[in-house]
């Protein structure tokens, strides 16, 4: 894992975090950047990666020369890793590698102040207000000894330049990380002025966790193998049939106990009978019609009989 990232301060502004507070946090944006170098034990004796970040304006010839087809990075820092062999030069490193509730130390350079005297630059009292003091209100007062040593010893606290010099403020805490912007969330204050360079990376008991829980997190969630899938994915398709033919199954039992119906005839069958019916049907006619005669011939004769007997 890299240890950490480049961004460049947006400003500040208030969030209300899962807790229900109103809390101060930077908004920086981090990353993307680019591998340009990858040193290694073998050939420079540590390991870590060299990240570039942002646009140069006007890169000169070594640098474009280091940096070949990258591009004309303004800002090249390295970052320590455990393992040099999983990156390459060209791989992109965004805001994805933090996540939220990590904590974080932010490196960057503080606004500057100019000249400023000791109440200002190093939080002195001042001398009172009384006592025929008029001039002393801001003065540093004494600063040495007599004869012995009779000097003043280097470091004492003086008035100078104030800021424009590296700060790092430690253990902040990652509020929010959104990789699809490119943001990053930082509780509190980071030093530098809008739009300056910073240098976030893991803090040192985050690290030294990462790096002993690292292969739990690998065994829990190693990848499954070719065989696991391939005997994974079996399975699926033999329940999956299984499935499917449950019901099939269910319905053919069904079939099989209840009674057996009268076969369907079919429309072929239908048209095939349908010549006879009519058939039938015309010979039923005739057939009435040849009774109807005989009944009505006997009729005739019965009369013509009763018309004889009625004559003799």
């Amino acid at each position: 894992m890299i240890a950490g990232l480049l961004g460049r301060k947006l400003g500040m502004i208030q969030v209300v975090d899962k807790e229900g507070r109103l809390r101060g946090a930077t908004v920086i944006e981090a990353g993307p950047c680019l591998i340009s170098q990858i040193k290694t034990e073998e050939k420079d004796g540590y390991s870590a990666v060299q990240l570039g970040f942002g646009t140069a304006k006007h890169a000169n010839k070594p640098t474009r020369g280091h940096l070949q087809r990258l591009g004309d990075l303004r800002h090249l820092r390295e970052f320590a890793t455990d393992d040099t062999s999983a990156y390459k030069v060209g791989d992109r490193i965004g805001v994805e590698i933090f996540q939220e509730g990590d904590r974080v130390d932010v490196t960057g350079v503080s606004k500057g102040r100019g000249f400023a005297g000791v109440v200002k630059r190093y939080g002195f009292a001042g001398g009172p207000k009384t006592h025929g003091q008029s001039d002393r209100h801001r003065a540093r007062g004494s600063i040495g000894a007599g004869n012995t040593p009779g000097r003043v010893f280097k470091g004492m606290r003086m008035a100078g330049h104030m800021g424009a010099e590296q700060v790092t403020v430690r253990n902040l805490e990652v509020l929010q990380s959104n990789a699809a912007r490119g943001m990053l969330l930082v509780a509190g204050a980071v030093p530098g002025a809008r739009d300056g360079l910073l240098k976030i990376r893991y803090s040192l008991q985050l690290i030294e966790e990462a790096r002993t829980r690292k292969p739990q997190e690998v065994e829990e969630e190693a990848p499954a193998t070719e065989d696991e899938e391939a005997a994974s994915a079996e399975g699926e398709t033999v329940e999956k049939a299984e499935a499917e033919a449950t019901p099939i199954k269910a319905q053919a039992d069904a079939e099989a106990e209840s009674p057996a119906e009268a076969p369907v005839e079919t429309e072929a069958e239908a048209k095939a009978e349908a010549p006879e019916q009519i058939e039938e049907a015309d010979e039923k006619p005739s057939e009435q019609a040849e009774e109807a005669d005989e009944a009505s011939v006997e009729k005739t004769a019965d009369a013509e009989s009763s018309d004889e007997e009625t004559t003799s």
